[in-house]
């Protein structure tokens, strides 16, 4: 097999850095045309380097997923929209669990003028964005820290939050698929993410639409258990009429 070329080299670069690379934004940036760059990630995409998505390519998913940073970056705006939706179908003077997750970390962004929260988490970076809101109370899960992102999970987790009814829980996904399986990579954070969806008595799922063309090896739950899906878009009909079948409120956060 032929090596990379260094634009190619450079591109995947770039997706691994900010998670997603756009064939516009490419062909802008080497001056070469957008029928160039799409033959140079098809190429990247046969060596299963890079996986295609509408207008560009995405890290390929498989058993591990992104750096923190790179999650962050990718659907950035779309996951700030999401979370501002969420935040608005939380009343005040509520208790909710906040999960691992950066769109979920966007919904608690949101919340920062919410009056009468209590918050339970299991995620520092939600807590620390919490922190100067005080009408806001928040509690950290006991557990194991996980240094890559924050989140704190193991059997400590699960037994601090079986303790609790809340009122909802805000809970992301590393992949949906199209019967409906929420899916993530680390065995530990499922194990937390079923405790939480046991313990709410209405759960959100908030999840950008690129979520649906990833994959993940293990499952949290179905769609079916989820009462809300806040999303910016929904392309999968499949997903579309389970989701109507199931009964789960659909919020679409558009621009």
């Amino acid at each position: 097999m032929d090596p990379l070329t260094p634009r190619q080299t450079d591109i995947l670069a770039e997706a691994r850095a900010g998670g997603r690379v756009v064939v516009e934004a490419l062909a802008d940036r080497f001056a070469v045309t957008p029928q160039t760059i799409r033959k140079d990630l098809n190429e990247l995409c046969e060596r299963r380097l890079l996986q295609r998505v509408h207008g560009g390519a995405v890290l390929r998913s498989g058993v591990e997923n992104l750096g923190y940073a790179a999650r962050r970056l990718v659907a950035a705006e779309e996951k700030r929209r999401i979370g501002a939706a969420a935040a608005g179908l939380i009343p005040e003077n509520c208790s909710l669990f906040i999960t691992i997750g950066t769109t979920t970390e966007q919904v608690a962004q949101a919340l920062g003028d919410h009056q009468g929260l209590l918050v339970i988490t299991n995620n520092l970076n939600v807590a620390n964005i919490l922190r100067p809101s005080p009408q806001i109370e928040v509690i950290i899960a006991g557990g194991v820290l996980r240094r890559s992102d924050g989140g704190i999970v193991g059997e400590a987790t699960v037994d601090f939050i079986g303790q609790f009814k809340m009122d909802y829980a805000v809970i992301g996904a590393s992949a949906i698929d199209a019967d409906g399986a929420l899916l993530d990579y680390d065995y530990r954070e499922v194990r937390v993410a079923r405790a939480i969806i046991d313990n709410a008595r209405r759960v959100l799922l908030v999840a950008d639409s690129l979520k649906l063309q990833r994959t993940a090896p293990v499952r949290i739950g179905h769609m079916a258990q989820i009462d809300v899906f806040v999303t910016d878009a929904l392309p999968s009909e499949k997903l579309t009429r389970l989701c109507a079948t199931a009964g789960v409120d659909l919020v679409l956060a558009t621009p």
